[in-house]
Formats: structure tokens, C-alpha cells, sequence
């Protein structure tokens, strides 16, 4: 992956890389470990909805109901002894 905000910088790194090594350029980043990447002229937005939801849908189902207190009401909790 390879990001910069100077576009002419980045070609001749690309282009000393290709010199060098096979590369292939895949184009602008949308996906990475897990990550969208949303892009914008002079910005760059990271998400990890789409990971989110991966891990819940293995943990179990993504229909489970929500309860509105994890716990009962006004419960005391004892101390240890």
C-alpha cells in the first residue's frame, strides 16, 4: 500500500519499484486488513463496519435480540471475599 499526497512523488517511487520488483497497481485503496478506505480529494475516511459485522456474525447471530439493560435494574453486586 502506498499513499502520499504528491502525486508525481508517488508515480517515481512506483515507477523505482517496478524496476526492481513485479508489482501491480490494484488502483485506489477501497479495502485493507479488514478496513474501508473511503477516499476524497484531500482526505481519507477508515471504517471497520465491514469488520464489525464479521466478527459478530462468527461470535454468533446478528439477529440476537438487544436487551435494554445488560443487567437487571438496581442490581448490587456482592464483595468478594
Amino acid at each position: 500500500m502506498l499513499t502520499s499526497n504528491k502525486r508525481h512523488a508517488s508515480t517515481v517511487f512506483k515507477d523505482n519499484l517496478n524496476a526492481c520488483f513485479s508489482i501491480k497497481d490494484l488502483g485506489p485503496l477501497k479495502y485493507f486488513l479488514g478496513i474501508e478506505v473511503v477516499q476524497g480529494p484531500e482526505w481519507m475516511f477508515l471504517c471497520q463496519w465491514k469488520y464489525t459485522l464479521d466478527v459478530i456474525d462468527e461470535g454468533g447471530p446478528l439477529e440476537a435480540k438487544a436487551a435494554k439493560f445488560p443487567i437487571e435494574e438496581n442490581h448490587r453486586l456482592a464483595l468478594a471475599a
